[in-house]
């Protein structure tokens, strides 16, 4: 085994990607299985999670799709408790779904609102519970990513609850990784700037992307394979032994631009 294989060595481990279907943690879990990582993929569509899980068994990895009510803690529970029963373990957790919308901040109603907070945090958190207390019982070296977003660094006009939330997200990760990094269980948060994400499609007309990628030192959009790499180091109990609490951005410069 060459040095860096050993650094990202992933082979056994055993990866929860809650929001696999979609585009970005799609990829992610793609990356992983190439990687070794038996995933499985967690969410209430079974089409979009059988072509992730096609390209994954084409490229020799493994994984399934488990059906979850993320907003339900029983069924984040009952996903848990089955994957445990299937695979042996759990050593990779990955929260990643997520919701946005482009309502005018007067306009936001309580609604609206509470449903972005509660699949963008809430299910996170309720996750984060679940999935750590397993971790905690396991007493392995365990590695927890959640989804953040650049808006939650630096907020954006016209997403204004999806940013508040991910504000949320930060903080809940950073909370954690104090919390259990005694116990071996590192929580991190990988930081997209702006890839075609679904969520992202309803906000984003000619003006706001000419804007995005004159603000964008890579002059471009991120491809969802460029989040593969971060994924690797942070889910590593090697080379990622001793980040946590961190906020891993990956944005093609957008937070380093100014004028």
């Amino acid at each position: 085994m060459s040095y860096l294989d050993h650094l990202f060595d992933l082979n056994g481990k055993v990866a929860v990607i809650i929001g696999g279907t979609g585009e970005l943690c799609g990829h992610m879990a793609i990356g992983l299985a190439k990687a070794g990582v038996e995933v499985v993929i967690a969410g209430r569509d079974q089409t979009k999670a059988d072509a992730k899980l096609a390209i994954i068994e084409a490229a020799g990895g493994t994984g399934y799709f488990l059906a979850t009510d993320l907003k339900q803690k029983d069924s984040l529970t009952e996903l848990r408790d089955t994957v445990i029963e299937r695979s042996g373990k759990i050593d990779i957790l990955i929260n990643g779904a997520g919701v946005n919308s482009p309502t005018p901040f007067l306009e936001i109603g309580k609604e609206e609102f509470q449903n972005i907070f509660d699949i963008n945090l809430l299910a996170m958190m309720q996750a984060c519970q679940v999935f750590g207390q397993h971790f905690i019982d396991y007493g392995e070296p365990a590695s927890i990513i959640n989804l953040g977003s650049i808006s939650g660094l630096n907020p954006l006009s016209r997403v204004f609850s999806y940013s508040a939330s991910k504000a949320a997200v930060h903080n809940l990760s950073k909370n954690l990784a104090r919390e259990w990094a005694a116990q071996q269980i590192r929580v991190n948060t990988l930081v997209p700037g702006f890839f075609p994400a679904e969520q992202n499609r309803k906000v984003l007309d000619k003006l706001r992307v000419a804007s995005i990628i004159g603000k964008t030192p890579a002059e471009r959009f991120g491809k969802p394979d460029e989040l593969i790499g971060a994924t690797l180091l942070l889910a590593s109990n090697k080379a990622g032994s001793f980040i946590t609490g961190h906020e891993m951005i990956v944005d093609g410069g957008f937070s380093a631009m100014t004028i």
